[in-house]
């Protein structure tokens, strides 16, 4: 089946879940998705674990001192499957059935929503919505989380931080650094980042809660976010 547009979407975990399951923003995000895919364009979705990887995460290393990067990791990968679960559920058999074992490779199918999660150690789920991007053929991906616009700086330690509207790779790149860290707050993970400047893709930074500021985007108008190409 041939699409309209192919639109990758790494969901981080904090508007899944963030100190609860956030009924809300699910019952909005569904909307959006379905009006876009009703529209012949497939929507591609990976999920982040969010808050529950990382107190998971954080019990793990209070618990005991001998857990290594991989271990907090693979932590973090099964919070991830557990919000993509919830994810393609809601959106019932309108979705691809099950969460993709691997993001890297294409689904074949009719289905035009497909949900994924966390897969290998060593980054985070932005690199699996990278590796969903290559493999499905998406020029764009969407990162959903709980910021506005992506700032020249840390907005929290400095006062004079200005959002950035647009930004090259290589400012983004030089922002958000070359190493990864398990649970990490940062606007894109520095491997998916890395990745997708090699494949020049296209990522624009959204607030996932701002429903009808994705609508927006999504149905190509202007929008309140920042786009790295």
């Amino acid at each position: 089946m041939l699409h309209k547009a192919t639109l990758v979407m790494s969901v981080g975990g904090s508007l899944i879940a963030p100190d609860g399951i956030d009924l809300n923003f699910l019952k909005k995000f569904r909307q959006a998705i379905l009006e876009y895919t009703r529209r012949g364009n497939r929507a591609v979705i990976i999920c982040g674990g969010g808050s529950a990887a990382r107190a998971y995460q954080r019990a793990a290393k209070m618990v005991s001192p001998a857990v290594t990067n991989r271990d907090l990791d693979l932590i973090g990968i099964g919070a991830t499957k557990l919000n993509a679960e919830l994810i393609s559920g809601i959106f019932g058999s309108a979705a691809h059935e099950g969460i993709m074992a691997n993001p890297g490779k294409k689904i074949s199918t009719a289905k035009r929503i497909i949900v994924g999660a966390g897969y290998l150690t060593g980054s985070s789920s932005d690199k699996d919505a990278v590796l969903s991007a290559i493999a499905f053929g998406a020029r764009t991906v969407i990162n959903l989380s709980n910021i506005t616009y992506v700032y020249d700086k840390d907005p929290s330690k400095y006062r004079d931080a200005k959002p950035q509207p647009h930004m090259s790779w290589s400012a983004f790149r030089r922002l958000v650094g070359n190493r990864w860290v398990p649970g990490a707050h940062v606007p894109f993970d520095p491997i998916a980042a890395r990745l997708a400047s090699r494949h020049r893709l296209t990522l624009v930074v959204l607030n996932g809660a701002n429903i009808p500021n994705l609508k927006r985007f999504l149905n190509s108008q202007p929008f309140v976010g920042t786009t790295i190409q």
